[in-house]
Parts: C-alpha cells; sequence; structure tokens
C-alpha cells in the first residue's frame, strides 16, 4: 500500500455525465439483447449485443475519475497478490486433512451435548413436573 494519505477527491460534473453515459449504453445494450429475443434472433447475434454494450459501457466508464482509482486499485493489488506466498501442494492436503479431522471431532461433541441436553430436558425435567 502506499503511504501517502490518500485525499478524498469528490466526482466532477464530467465524471458524472460519462458515467450516465455508460449506464445508458449498458440499459441500451440490455433492451437490444430482449428486443432481438423477442423478434427471433439467433443467440450469437444476442450476446454479441450485450457483449458489446458492456465493453462499451465499461470503456467510457474506465476514464472517469472514479473509473482511474478502480484501475489504480486494481492494479496496485495485482502487484500486491505477486507478494503472497502461496503453500505447496503437500501443506494444502496436509491442512485440509486437519480442518476436515477438526470438524469431525466437533461436530460430534456437538452431537453429543445436544444429545445429553436432549435427554436432560425431555425424560427428566419434563417428567418431573408431570
Amino acid at each position: 500500500m502506499n503511504t501517502k494519505a490518500e485525499q478524498s477527491r469528490g466526482t466532477s460534473g464530467a465524471d458524472i455525465g460519462m458515467l450516465v453515459l455508460a449506464v445508458l449504453v449498458l440499459a441500451a445494450g440490455l433492451v437490444g439483447y430482449t428486443y432481438l429475443g423477442n423478434i427471433g434472433a439467433s443467440s450469437p447475434v444476442r450476446l454479441i449485443t450485450i457483449l458489446a454494450a458492456v465493453v462499451v459501457s465499461l470503456a467510457i466508464a474506465a476514464f472517469t475519475g472514479p473509473g482511474r482509482r478502480a484501475r489504480h486499485f486494481l492494479s496496485e493489488s495485482q502487484f500486491e497478490l505477486r507478494k503472497v506466498v502461496w503453500p505447496t501442494r503437500d501443506e494444502t492436503i496436509k491442512i485440509t486433512g486437519i480442518v476436515i479431522a477438526v470438524v469431525i471431532v466437533l461436530s460430534l461433541l456437538l452431537g453429543l451435548i445436544d444429545l445429553i441436553l436432549k435427554t436432560v430436558v425431555f425424560d427428566w425435567l419434563l417428567k418431573l413436573g408431570s
């Protein structure tokens, strides 16, 4: 992460206009997808319509202030992800086995506690009240 503090930046009018345009393009793609389905167009044409609308709306949104900040965040996330030390296959298998064993032991323990409490409540306490 950067050590410098992020300053809160407002969204300008041009950014809002571009974001509205991106939403309108996406909505037009959805309307086109639905319209093409109603007139019996083939599935590939409908798929291309919606994909084109998504790509164009993302491209428009990417050049706004929030879009630039999102791209910057994603690039920093990728950089940080490269620093992660992933476990080996053997470590993963061993840890998975430990987790499964702990889950089984705890489920048996909770089942035993439930059985004891059920016996105490239903068999002893409710029979004493009768």
